[in-house]
């Protein structure tokens, strides 16, 4: 039997330094990918991940030490700020990312037919497929939901650039694909399709993204950046977490045995008589050389406390058949829906469906088209949008945040504006630095802080998980579950959705809007229960004749009566089930388990869940049979 053969590195890079200004990103970093790896490369903002990704696709050079690519290597390449040439068509921007295919193409085509040349340029083109090159632009353009490709580049939007950026870069199937931030700006289907993309991709990837079920179901190694080097875990996201809680709790217990000697040994030094030599000299020596090696470096976490909300009224925000239209479009017309109140509302649906459209009609800066939209009296309403409301990147942080003020009003109590933002992670040197100077994730930290200083107890919050870290990720959905307010939050990251909502909006593909109680999993497990329902349905009228007014209508047991009186409970119970043991799964601490008591846990919870998809399914059943029921 033949030996399997060692994958072979990619890239590799050795000893990798580079700061900026004051602030080093990488020092002597180190780190080999081979062939075939799908990295997730995680940490927090600022640590140096775009600049990694930079370095690697040859866009920066590092200030010191080697990087070294495979020879002959094929890359493809989505930074976070990219060009497009803005009268190219959304076709002629794709094909752009296999400039170098079309080059060999049209080589072949100008060479001798018979010349050995042309011999070897056909075999290196069907080796690239590269006759495909206009069917996979159209199917990648499908896929990802990006503009037709007759458009201009300088008539799209934001979020469509991205995406033909993003089909730019797959389009040559490159042999290492280089990722910042892929799942930015799609809506969901598009992110699952490109999930499977990656899943099979033949090539070797690495990508920066803060889509924990992304990591979680593309990765097969996550490479961390931690302290100016990079930290290596095999397997996914889930697998790194576990990994990281076992080191920190060792570094811990390093850390409690190391206190424990300095404790014991200073009591020694400081009893023992001066001018020690030889044994008690070492002794002392000992004590000096641990004490100096001092505590392990920790990041901080942000510390993000939302202002205390007013309270909020009877009535929240009423909509009452509302339409909206767009470029002489209707997004949605009907819409009729009373916000409740307390409630954590994810709005969900395809790019271009009305979602940001609906969020400017609550806010009153966008009148419907159609129906009435009344806010409630004691209704505050604070928006958080990312893609509208720009820094000016030639004022500091303070300056941008405080908006010439030095204390920042949180409910009753004044803070300082210092101490604002400290709590999230800016230090002293870096409050009265430029926030040009910042990166992409301290920029949104910067946006974060503030919006959020404003208050409101009705916050709508449009794509917030963008370019933030995974860590203040998690602070962000903690600091929203405690919020006492009302939130309306429009989002494709499908973690955070089922982390925070209570309830989804969703926009469907067929135009119609769908309003379900629960996270995400559990919306999507009833929209699935409802296809399965309608197309069963479907093939009943196809098939049965209509027979159906000859059925003699059945009476509801008793057992069934109590069983309808009791079942509101049961879900309310269940769905609180549901809650605790997402919040504990949520828990970085709870990762410092083994992993067979974790997967056991998580088991646990997907019987919770269909348990709550069961039972919303037997009382619409129990409803349905009441209804039917003939009178007394």
């Amino acid at each position: 039997m033949a030996e399997s053969v060692p994958p072979q590195a990619v890239l590799s890079a050795s000893e990798l330094q580079i700061a900026f200004g004051a602030k080093p990103l990488l020092k002597s970093g180190t780190i080999a990918i081979l062939e075939g790896e799908r990295i997730g490369l995680v940490g927090r903002n600022g640590c140096g991940k775009s600049t990694f990704l930079k370095i690697a696709a040859g866009a920066i050079a590092p200030d010191s030490g080697q990087v070294t690519l495979r020879r002959g290597l094929l890359t493809g390449y989505l930074p976070q700020d990219f060009e497009l040439e803005e009268d190219l068509s959304v076709h002629e921007a794709v094909l752009r990312g296999a400039s170098a295919i079309q080059a060999l193409i049209e080589e072949y085509e100008s060479a001798s037919a018979d010349s050995p040349r042309a011999a070897f340029l056909l075999e290196r083109i069907e080796q690239l497929e590269g006759w495909t090159l206009d069917s996979r632009a159209k199917s990648l353009l499908t896929n990802l939901n990006a503009p037709g490709p007759e458009r201009i580049i300088g008539t799209l939007s934001g979020g469509e650039k991205r995406r033909v950026a993003l089909c730019r870069s797959l389009i040559a199937r490159p042999d290492l694909l280089i990722l910042d931030e892929p799942t930015n700006h799609l809506d969901t289907d598009s992110i699952l399709w490109l999930e499977e993309f990656l899943s099979r991709y033949q090539g070797t990837c690495i990508f920066v993204t803060h889509d924990r079920y992304f990591l979680d179901r593309v990765c097969n190694r996550i490479v961390e950046i931690h302290l100016g080097g990079f930290v290596s875990y095999p397997g996914n996201y889930t697998d790194y977490l576990i990994a990281q809680a076992e080191r920190e709790a060792v570094s811990e217990q390093t850390e409690h045995k190391r206190q424990k000697f300095l404790k014991s040994e200073l009591e020694w030094v400081r009893r023992a008589p001066g001018a020690r030599r030889t044994k008690s000299q070492d002794r002392v020596d000992r004590y000096f050389e641990a004490a100096a090696q001092g505590p392990p470096e920790k990041t901080g976490d942000v510390d993000l406390i939302l202002p205390p909300p007013r309270e909020l009224g009877n009535r929240v925000i009423s909509l009452k058949n509302v339409a909206a239209e767009a470029n002489g479009r209707t997004l949605f017309s009907g819409l009729t829906w009373e916000v409740p109140a307390g409630a954590r509302v994810g709005i969900v649906g395809r790019n271009g469906s009305g979602k940001t459209t609906l969020l400017r009609i609550l806010t009153g800066e966008q009148a419907p088209a159609a129906g009435t939209v009344e806010k409630g009296a004691r209704s505050e309403i604070n928006l958080i949008d990312q893609h509208r409301l720009q820094i000016d990147h030639n004022r500091t942080v303070w300056d941008e945040v405080g908006e010439g003020r030095e204390t920042v009003k949180m409910g009753e109590e004044t803070v300082t504006l210092r101490g604002y933002l400290r709590r999230f992670l800016f230090q002293e040197e870096q409050m009265n630095q430029l926030t040009g100077l910042l990166s992409g994730g301290e920029r949104s930290r910067v946006l974060l802080a503030k919006i959020l200083k404003r208050g409101g107890n009705v916050l709508l919050l449009d794509e917030p998980t963008n370019d933030l870290d995974l860590a203040t990720l998690r602070v962000l959905e903690e600091a929203l579950v405690r919020f006492q307010g009302t939130v309306i939050v429009v989002s494709h990251d499908r973690y955070f959705m089922n982390r925070v909502c209570t309830h989804v909006l969703a926009f469907e593909q067929d135009g119609s809007l769908g309003y379900d109680v629960g996270n995400y999993d559990e919306y999507l497990a009833r929209k699935a229960g409802r296809q399965t329902k309608n197309a069963t349905l479907s093939l009943t009228k196809a098939v049965t004749p209509p027979v159906a007014k000859t059925l003699r209508a059945v009476k509801m047991s008793w057992k069934e009566e109590r069983e309808l009186e009791g079942i509101e409970a049961c879900i309310h119970a269940a769905e609180a089930g549901v809650s605790a043991a997402e919040m504990q799964l949520n828990d970085p601490g709870f990762y410092r388990g083994g992993a067979a008591e974790i997967a056991a846990f998580q088991g646990k919870l997907e019987e919770q869940r269909r348990e709550v998809v069961r039972l919303y399914a037997r009382w619409e059943e129990l409803e349905q049979k009441k209804a039917a029921s003939p009178p007394v």
